[in-house]
């Protein structure tokens, strides 16, 4: 598989049944997580740790960061988080697939530098069932 440019990992808010890209994202990252349920007991194999399949709590944390376009991006951004709404958001991961499902901003932070344009960054954490269809 080739390498995929950065920029096309796209996060998207679902907004009046279509979806909109968030802001000028510069960096943008997605993880996804899942505890593990220790099932060892006095008769495992070797004393070697054994896992419960399927019963762990998965999570997908999405993080971004750059500047606002407009207005109205850093107003609707700002909304649902001083809101705590929880939304649905589409990530489109290049030539792997597009998660999408309910998330909540967790975190948003604006940075400016003296010469330069004002930042910020978010972060949301999936708030339900995540759905995935591949590329």
């Amino acid at each position: 598989m080739a390498g995929q440019a950065g920029k096309d990992l796209l996060i998207r808010l679902e907004e009046s049944g279509g979806w909109r890209a968030v802001a000028g994202l510069r960096s943008r990252q997605i993880v996804f997580n899942a505890a593990t349920v220790d099932a060892t007991h006095a008769d495992s194999a070797g004393r070697w740790r054994e896992l419960l399949a399927g019963a762990g709590m998965r999570r997908a944390a999405v993080t971004g960061s750059g500047i606002f376009r407009d207005e109205a991006s850093d107003a609707a951004m700002r909304k649902i988080f001083f809101d705590g709404d929880i939304r649905r958001w589409q990530i489109v991961i290049p030539d792997f697939g597009t998660v999408e499902g309910p998330f909540q901003i967790s975190a948003l932070e604006y940075r400016g530098e003296h010469d330069g344009a004002v930042t910020f960054e978010a972060s949301l954490e999936s708030a339900g069932a995540l759905s995935f269809t591949a590329a």
